[in-house]
């Protein structure tokens, strides 16, 4: 209870910070993280360890990445690409559909994509849509970003569900289906959800720039297809990467294709590549564009700061972790006889303690499968189940400790209190109700 309490006071900490007294994140995570080491009695030389890996593996899994997809937003952003996009598709959809676009785009793109990547990569697309339908960047950033985290916890082959079904011992096409259908009737709340928080909450996704400034810049903008490629490229080659490795049997070597897809598809290249596509968007190149004071420059401007509050974010992931407090609440809750409810709660108190929705769902399904038989759960269905509520819980929620978070509002421009507001409540919508479904389905099939 005490290591919950302090888990609690952390949070508040981190959020009268920022919101109330305009502490950088940075600072405010990294004081929130040693305070929570300190007062829980972690051994002091346990606490410098966290914060060198916390930021560290953190910013090892995704710093460069950050870095390309700011470069390649910059790019969009500049040369008018990304609003030559955004007039292209709100022609198809209509400015009062953005939500669903960036919803559903989220979804389908994070079955083989990380989430996080995936929205870099979909950043500049959703802020420029917003702009030109007026919309509030903190409901249609929110759509993308729960669209993502959505199958990011439900469908293989994303990691965290395939290791899950693996761990219980359920049929992953069985665990994919389920996962597909409760991820859209769940997709379909999140959208509701979004556009009432949009309207609720006003950020202007662009502010520095005006609508009569992007109709003269998309005068001078690439074409549709040519400002695709920078998206949509990273995109085909990481999802080629899941496809080839998902389908490639156990114990086969590796051809020098497969191999060669595999490299490509690695977030990392398949964003330098996106990058080199993004390079060939200016109509006119000027020697500064490259340069510290140019798009290049001002672009790893920007990216230092998400860098540090996320690697930040990082640190006081490790901390809870290390701490031991996500073992300290599964072992309170896998005594309680909740039935399918007990690994989404089980899941939810992991991921909430320790911020990442991945060692939630594997920490969850090994502390579940040993209890599979005495719960009742025997028939292949039961264990998709299983595996649903699982990744149900590793949605709930979504706060300081976790890379998403900072992801969302510093690429979004959205201020802490309100993404606690909207995406942390979101998470905890979303996810809830994917469960409530999965129970209702326990009934049925």
């Amino acid at each position: 209870m005490i290591a919950i309490l302090l888990l609690l006071l952390s949070v508040i900490l981190i959020v009268l910070l920022t919101a109330k007294f305009n502490v950088h994140p940075f600072l405010a995570l990294l004081g929130a993280a040693v305070f929570f080491g300190l007062l829980s009695g972690m051994d002091l030389s346990m606490i410098v360890q966290s914060i060198n890996d916390g930021f560290g593996i953190t910013l090892g899994k995704i710093g460069v990445v950050i870095v390309l997809g700011v470069i390649i937003g910059a790019f969009l952003e500049h040369s008018g690409g990304a609003f030559k996009l955004a007039e292209v598709i709100l022609k198809i959809i209509g400015k009062n559909r953005v939500h669903e676009a960036m919803g559903l785009v989220g979804f389908v793109v994070s079955i083989p994509v990380f989430a996080d990547s995936g929205f870099i990569i979909l950043n500049p697309l959703n802020k420029s849509l917003s702009k030109r339908a007026g919309l509030s960047v903190v409901g249609t950033a929110t759509a993308l970003i729960l669209g993502l985290m959505i199958t990011h916890v439900l469908v293989p082959p994303t990691p965290g569900p395939i290791a899950a079904a693996g761990i219980i011992g359920a049929d992953v096409g069985l665990v994919m289906l389920i996962g597909l259908i409760i991820g859209l009737l769940s997709l379909i709340v999140a959208i509701f959800y979004c556009k009432k928080m949009g309207a609720k909450h006003y950020i202007d996704p662009n502010p520095d720039i005006s609508e009569d400034e992007i109709q003269e810049k998309i005068k001078k903008a690439p074409s549709a297809f040519k400002s695709f490629l920078p998206i949509l490229i990273p995109i085909l080659l990481i999802v080629g990467k899941s496809l080839v490795e998902f389908n490639l049997e156990e114990g086969q070597a590796e051809t020098a294709w497969v191999k060669f897809i595999s490299f490509v598809g690695t977030p990392v290249i398949a964003l330098i590549i996106g990058m080199l596509f993004a390079f060939l968007l200016p109509k006119k190149w000027d020697k500064t564009i490259l340069s510290t004071s140019g798009w290049v420059g001002n672009a790893l401007t920007d990216a230092s700061n998400i860098i540090l509050i996320t690697g930040a974010g990082g640190i006081f992931g490790t901390i809870l972790q290390n701490s031991e407090i996500a073992t300290t609440l599964a072992d309170t809750l896998s005594t309680a006889n909740l039935g399918i409810w007990l690994p989404f709660m089980l899941c939810a108190a992991i991921k909430t303690a320790q911020g990442s929705s991945t060692v939630a769902l594997i920490t969850t399904a090994s502390i579940i499968a040993p209890l599979l038989l005495s719960m009742g759960f025997v028939t292949e269905v039961d264990k998709a189940l299983v595996v649903a509520a699982i990744g149900a819980g590793a949605m709930v929620v979504s706060h300081a400790n976790d890379s998403g978070f900072w992801i969302l509002t510093q690429f979004s421009g959205i201020d802490v209190k309100t993404g606690y507001k909207v995406y942390t409540l979101g998470t905890f919508v979303v996810g809830s109700f994917a469960a409530l479904l999965v129970y209702i389905a326990s009934f049925i099939v």
